[in-house]
């Protein structure tokens, strides 16, 4: 896969759970910080458009787990992006760095509300229309 964007991170010990894995809810926090870096990254304040009454927020998740991430672990959390109608497509990938191992793998799939209604936000479309065509 082409990714458009990338960060690296690494696992805390708090974020494990009994058996030495990351819980798998961490995962979720991951995709998302990424996003969130990919916006901050273009110049989009996630924080200024919800006050512009611009909210994007998740519609659905595709998850599969493929190899566990353990304390310590540094790893790298890639995206691309795509839009579909109202749609905006991200493809999530997470590799332990020490050898690029899948780990996590997400398709998350993003609308915007704008003032609660559900609409196209022409601020998310010029910030990514270098990603979305």
């Amino acid at each position: 896969m082409k990714y458009i964007f990338e960060t690296r991170m690494e696992v805390r010990d708090y974020e494990c759970d009994i058996e030495g894995i990351v819980n798998n809810a961490n995962y979720l926090h991951y995709a998302e910080h990424t996003r969130h870096l990919f916006l901050k990254s273009l110049g989009v304040s996630f924080a200024k458009l919800h006050e512009q009454g611009i909210d994007a927020v998740v519609h659905s998740m595709k998850l599969q787990y493929k190899v566990p991430l353990r304390c310590d672990d540094e790893f790298i959390s890639r995206l691309n992006l795509k839009k579909d109608r109202f749609k905006y497509m991200f493809y999530q990938d997470i590799y332990r760095a020490s050898d690029e191992q899948l780990c996590f793998r997400a398709t998350v799939e993003l609308v915007c509300l704008i003032n609660g209604q559900l609409g196209n936000s022409p601020e998310y479309d010029e910030a990514f229309k270098a990603y979305i065509g």
